[in-house]
């Protein structure tokens, strides 16, 4: 691992600093206290403090959400983050470090570290599946397995931003391991995201008070400094509409069976809206 990254890690059980071992033939973190979190041999560490309360995005999502990113379709989001952390993230200390809680497949947080050369990047999230594509994101990024919910891996103001897309939000924690001098950019969706599809398969529906409950969350700890609604019109194929379909949370919900109908009656090419707000927080 980066040892810029790695000095900034934490033990999740006692909070001591951890260094990078041999554990037979593979590699593992250590604290001073002999806490030990296995290194997967596809490149993320383990660093949950006991069993996860659930297991995140299944393999099909993930697959599904990659094939969905690398074709562009929400490049608008990556260009725009890219864009916001090169304005927001001048340097605190050394070097710039990124931190993306529930960062998936770490698509986004590669964009950023592409607009920053100098910085070095950490992707957290509780999915397997997500963090083996994660940890071979980007050259300068390590990913490791952590529920966002709990106390953060991370020193306290270990981290220059916090990238956090499509993803739960912990205020206090975030506060604690961002630097005074840093930022948090949220991104959330508006309410006609994806509106189209919403309507024609009855997919989950974009709470009208969701603006309010991100800033609620957030406020105790942090004071919006600009937000703006990215919006753009997609053309998708059936096929591009079931990979977006299956990525997200009405993947959880939906019968596959009567979706697939919905999708075959769509008309090609899909007409679909992208809005999405996205925030940038600074600590109080």
């Amino acid at each position: 691992m980066d040892p810029r990254i790695l000095d900034r890690l934490r033990c999740p059980v006692c909070g001591e600093p951890l260094a990078e071992v041999a554990a037979g033939t593979a590699r593992a973190l250590r604290c001073p206290r002999r806490h030990s979190f296995d290194i997967a041999r596809q490149g993320y560490v383990n660093l949950l403090a006991g069993r996860a309360p659930h297991a995140g995005d299944s393999a099909e999502m993930i697959a599904a959400r990659a094939d969905f990113l690398a074709a562009g379709h929400y490049d608008t989001i990556a260009t725009a983050l890219a864009t916001m952390v090169a304005e927001v993230a001048a340097p605190v200390g050394a070097y710039p470090l990124v931190v993306d809680a529930g960062a998936g497949t770490g698509w986004y947080l590669a964009a950023v570290l592409a607009a920053l050369p100098d910085a070095v990047g950490l992707a957290l999230d509780v999915s397997k599946p997500a963090l083996r594509r994660a940890a071979r994101a980007h050259p300068r990024a390590a990913a490791a397995l952590a529920d966002t919910w709990q106390r953060l891996p991370l020193a306290d103001a270990a981290a220059t931003v916090l990238l956090n897309v499509f993803a739960p939000r912990n205020g206090a924690e975030f506060h604690r391991v961002l630097d005074p001098a840093g930022a948090l950019l949220v991104v959330t969706p508006a309410e006609d995201h994806l509106v189209e599809l919403v309507d024609a398969l009855g997919l989950l529906k974009v709470d009208p008070a969701k603006a309010d409950r991100v800033a609620g969350s957030l406020a105790a700890h942090f004071v919006e400094e600009s937000g703006d609604v990215l919006r753009a019109r997609l053309a998708l194929t059936r096929t591009e509409v079931a990979t977006l379909v299956g990525m997200g949370p009405s993947a959880w919900h939906a019968d596959p069976a009567r979706l697939a109908e919905r999708i075959a009656a769509l008309p090609e090419p899909v007409p679909v809206t992208l809005a999405v707000r996205l925030g940038v927080h600074r600590p109080r």
